[in-house]
């Protein structure tokens, strides 16, 4: 029988020490203190252009069913006028989305009023908050300036 002979380590060459995986940890900690929240302002600013492109998307299909029917759904028949006729809407050829109207990012119902206040048709998402004004992800979302 061949005889292998075994190893020696020291103690230190085993592992890590407490002080080295604290170390560590505190590093990690000061990294995700500095990166944590620029990651979640791009999240915050990635709902705010989903909402703009949703509402670009109500616009057109608008637009389309205002050229089959003559104008724009009234603030009562809402952007559901795009996807089930409303009645008299001789001519409504749609639906002009496809599936359900979505609710903006942040689980809310799109704001819709024709005629409009400040455009011809005004739609608007209020930001996470829900209600108008505010900045960053509390920022309104609307088709008008």
């Amino acid at each position: 029988m061949i005889k292998i002979p075994k190893a020696r380590y020291s103690r230190r060459e085993l592992g890590f020490s407490l002080l080295e995986l604290l170390v560590v940890l505190a590093i990690m900690g000061l990294l995700m203190s500095l990166v944590g929240p620029q990651v979640l302002n791009q999240l915050g600013g990635a709902k705010s252009k989903t909402a703009l492109i949703q509402i670009k998307d109500f616009e057109q299909a608008l637009e389309m069913y205002s050229l089959d029917i003559g104008n724009y759904p009234s603030t009562t028949d809402g952007l559901e006028a795009l996807i089930r006729k409303p009645s008299g809407a001789d001519g409504w050829n749609g639906p002009y989305l496809k599936g359900d109207i979505p609710k903006d990012p942040w689980k809310k119902e799109y704001l819709y009023k024709y005629p409009g206040d400040h455009a011809e048709f005004d739609i608007a998402s209020y930001g996470k908050n829900g209600t108008p004004g505010g900045d960053k992800e509390d920022t309104d979302i609307k088709n008008w300036k």
